[in-house]
């Protein structure tokens, strides 16, 4: 502090509460918390929002209304011509009743709150949404609450989140739950973007899902909106990415059907009978089932969970453009189980592929596949080799090789023989399934 007098040099905040002190000692001000919040249930008027259940009486003050005359209902008939003040004033038979307590002429309170006062505690409703004499019953709250998971667009994160901490903290207070946050965790979604600026009705660049519908399916409209960005990034709108998606479920429609006759629905098959390209794609079964499953769980990536069953249906494509018949039982597995895994994001076409290939029920009826831990392991791998650092040869070996085989293997490549000819080693240095690295003298 500065130009302050006694205060001079004092650090801010010691110095703030140095002021705060001599004020209150010499009784010139005191201490005061002020918060900005602004009142929007009240001063967004509507005149279709939530009534507030209050009667004032000349004698008797501010009245509840009784439980039994709960809800309050608002007249249809209304004028909205008067915009000085809430047409619920201008209706007579509204706004004058008895007082509950004492029976005298009273007055019903006009103002309504916005539909923040729904949306702040609609999430308790849904834990008892039947109940006609509560709004929900406490046991059946404190069983559901809080809420695992609350998606939703930024532009509610400041009044919505907000107010419904404010509901739960007030409702615990007044011991009609027990938890004291609404939410366990929270995924804000991105915008939708084009041509440079947020997609919205009042700058007329909306997109009309109807008409994507239309030419490409729901299921394209999914797929592009998952698929083009992660759901926390604002996505940006490109035609081309439609027509991508489109593209691509009519692969996977092709694959599975060229398949057509060839699944074999025996479930239990020995993997170490399979060829070595049918083990390949046996593994990358299993790699692509954790990958979606760890996307989706743990990050919610459903982009990268899309692009690992592309790269799975790729795979299928390569193995049949080399006239190669994987193995029956295993084609099976591999379809269902990509089935399964695509369900959620596409799930008509996942639906009508699951039914054409002999199943009975629908997909989404089936379990969410499974994986083994085991069967992801590669069992070759390629291994780099360098000098000083430098990456000079590749090298592919069997799986978890050891450190003193893998390092004769490396100096056995004619080209690493070449280069240690007439060097001397300092060291190698061995990275089991990454990587040889000679270090030499100059």
């Amino acid at each position: 502090m500065v130009n302050s007098g006694p205060f001079d040099g004092l650090p801010n905040e010691e110095g703030k509460k140095a002021v705060a002190n001599y004020m209150e000692q010499n009784g010139i001000g005191q201490r005061q918390v002020n918060y900005r919040l602004r009142d929007w249930l009240i001063s967004r008027q509507r005149y279709w929002g939530a009534p507030i259940p209050m009667i004032y009486c000349p004698s008797c003050g501010i009245v509840p209304v009784p439980k039994e005359d709960l809800p309050v209902r608002l007249p249809k008939e209304v004028d909205f011509t008067d915009f000085k003040k809430s047409p619920l004033d201008m209706i007579k038979e509204f706004v004058e009743c008895d007082c509950p307590k004492c029976g005298q002429k009273a007055r019903r309170e006009t103002d309504t709150m916005d539909t923040f006062i729904c949306s702040s505690w609609y999430y308790m409703r849904y834990s008892d949404p039947h109940n006609d004499n509560l709004p929900f019953d406490r046991a059946k709250a404190d069983n559901w609450l809080p809420v695992d998971l609350y998606i939703g667009g930024i532009e509610h994160a400041i009044l919505h989140l907000l107010y419904s901490r404010f509901f739960t903290k007030v409702l615990q207070d007044a011991g009609m739950v027990s938890e004291s946050e609404p939410f366990k965790n929270l995924l804000t979604q991105g915008m939708v973007i084009k041509d440079g600026a947020k997609m919205s009705k009042s700058k007329g660049n909306v997109v009309s899902p109807e008409e994507i519908v239309a030419k490409y399916g729901a299921d394209t409209a999914r797929l592009f909106i998952l698929f083009a960005a992660p759901p926390e990034r604002d996505l940006d709108w490109s035609d081309q990415g439609v027509e991508g998606s489109f593209r691509f479920l009519g692969r996977l429609w092709r694959i599975v059907g060229s398949f057509e006759g060839c699944y074999d629905k025996g479930a239990d098959y020995d993997a170490q009978s399979l060829s070595k390209e049918d083990r390949e794609l046996r593994r990358l079964l299993h790699v692509t089932v954790k990958r979606v499953t760890d996307d989706i769980v743990q990050r919610f990536n459903f982009n990268t969970a899309i692009s690992a069953v592309m790269e799975l249906v790729n795979a299928l494509y390569a193995a049949r453009e080399k006239n190669a018949q994987p193995d029956a039982r295993l084609v099976n597995e591999i379809i269902d189980k990509m089935l399964r895994l695509l369900a959620p994001f596409v799930p008509h076409i996942t639906e009508e592929l699951w039914s054409a290939t002999g199943h009975s029920g629908s997909v989404h009826d089936a379990p969410w596949p499974e994986y083994d831990l085991q069967a992801t392991e590669a069992e070759e791998i390629e291994i780099v080799v360098q000098i000083n650092g430098k990456i000079k040869e590749k090298l592919v070996v069997a799986a978890r090789i050891s450190p003193k085989e893998l390092e004769a293997m490396a100096f056995e490549l004619p080209k690493i023989k070449e280069l240690t000819a007439d060097v001397k080693i300092a060291k190698v240095i061995c990275v089991p399934d990454k990587l040889v690295n000679i270090v030499v003298k100059p």
